[in-house]
């Protein structure tokens, strides 16, 4: 090398040494680091853990033979201005040649846990690229930065998954047991207990989840890391959530629960009042149904009118049950039990009104038939036609049909179709000759 040569270089590799030591002493003091250290790990985590403690001993040590290395270099070049041809042949041996470091190990599992495995490519030893590295390597300086990049890149991955968990699911578990502890106040203030009633145990089970979750999650938080395959950064993924997402969509629908428990204690009365006025009305509605179906049999002949119900025993019993519920504060009881009431009263009411209608049709059938016969004669009395004797034959005899009892509703309607028909006849005559024909002609 020259002495140009010999300059460029140790100003490149004094560079490269600040970055690394550098990037080491912030892996030192990053915060997930020292929790690690700290914490009584397990699982995943102890022994991706221990892997990386392993992994930055050795990049301790491979960072301090470069450095002596590198400080060798710059003793012998800061010996003269111009250093000697055997000057230069010591430094570009330094520089160039390679030097002796432990072997490293890689942490974790493989692709499979998120780490990634540093790759020299063809100059890496076969028992590294098995996993099973050599104790000491013989490496140049290039070389060497580049594999403390790479196990720098690989601890930090590990720290950073780590601390990302723990910043994230930890602080959310505790907010989601604050809530649970809320909504555990009000069920009790409801009388919604364990073992009387399912949202009380279902509390139960998520405070045993969210214990044993954040257990977990202390004690081993990389087993709730996914890292991002597309990622190279270290540290790139996200906290797994799906058994907190779980516990929290739980939490929700027993305060949507309780929170109904709640609003019926505060409008239970009304919503009471409510029930019986609208089985009153189906009642009322009924009774109607019952008395038009006599009238039906008793003026429509040859008709079949549907049956009656009685009225809803059942819901009314259940009205009652539910006003002593109100009456004991049972309001757990209480809200399921109206939610279902309110639905069948209004069941109950629409059947009635079907059932009316139902047994009504004749009636309006007949009605409908009066209205258009009527209609008809003052149609042909406004054209003076009203005293035609053919007209007077079949207008009496649909009227005769239509208000008499029992009205036979198939031969009143053919006896309205034929007044309908010949008042037609007499109100629009048929045309004829050849002005007509023409006109049929043009058309």
């Amino acid at each position: 090398m020259s002495r140009e040569e010999v300059d460029r270089a140790l100003a490149r590799l004094d560079a490269e040494h600040e970055a690394v030591e550098t990037s080491l002493l912030a892996l030192q003091d990053h915060a997930g680091r020292r929790l690690l250290e700290g914490a009584r790990l397990t699982g995943t985590t102890a022994r991706r853990w221990a892997a990386t403690e392993q992994l930055v001993n050795s990049l301790w040590a491979s960072f301090d033979a470069y450095a002596r290395t590198l400080r060798a270099a710059h003793e012998l070049r800061d010996r003269r201005r111009w250093p000697s041809r055997d000057d230069l042949g010591e430094l570009t041996g330094l520089l160039r040649g390679t030097l002796t470091v432990p072997g490293m190990s890689v942490p974790g599992d493989g692709a499979g846990d998120g780490s990634r495995p540093y790759d020299r490519g063809a100059e890496a030893p076969e028992e590294e690229a098995r996993g099973r590295p050599r104790l000491a390597e013989e490496l140049t300086l290039s070389q060497l930065v580049e594999r403390m990049n790479g196990s720098y890149a690989r601890a930090l991955d590990v720290v950073a998954a780590a601390d990302s968990v723990w910043s994230a699911l930890p602080a959310r578990i505790d907010l989601l047991n604050a809530e649970l502890r809320r909504v555990r106040s009000l069920a009790q203030s409801v009388g919604v207990r364990p073992g009387e009633h399912p949202s009380a145990d279902d509390l139960d089970r998520i405070t045993d989840e969210l214990t044993a979750l954040r257990a977990e999650v202390l004690s081993d938080p990389l087993a709730f890391w996914t890292a991002d395959g597309g990622s190279a950064a270290p540290g790139g993924g996200r906290a797994e959530t799906a058994r907190y997402d779980r516990a929290a969509r739980a939490l929700e629908e027993v305060r949507r629960e309780i929170d109904a428990v709640l609003s019926v204690r505060q409008d239970a009365e009304q919503r009471l009042i409510s029930l019986r006025d609208v089985l009153s009305r189906a009642d009322r509605t009924l009774a109607e149904a019952r008395a038009a179906r006599g009238e039906v049999l008793a003026k429509i002949a040859a008709s079949e009118v549907p049956v009656v119900s009685g009225p809803p025993t059942a819901l009314h019993e259940q009205l009652n049950t539910a006003a002593d519920y109100r009456r004991r504060a049972q309001w757990h009881r209480l809200s399921p039990l109206l939610e279902s009431l309110e639905r069948r009263a209004e069941d109950e009411l629409e059947r009635a009104r079907a059932s009316l209608s139902a047994v009504t049709a004749p009636l309006a059938v007949r009605a409908e038939l009066r209205g258009r016969l009527d209609a008809y004669r003052a149609k042909v009395a406004q054209h003076g036609m009203a005293e035609d004797g053919l007209l007077s034959e079949r207008y009496d005899t649909a009227r005769r049909m239509l208000w008499s009892a029992p009205c036979d509703l198939r031969a009143a309607e053919d006896a309205v179709l034929r007044y309908q028909q010949a008042a037609q006849a007499l109100l629009v005559p048929p045309q004829s000759g050849p002005a007509h024909a023409d006109r049929g002609g043009n058309c």
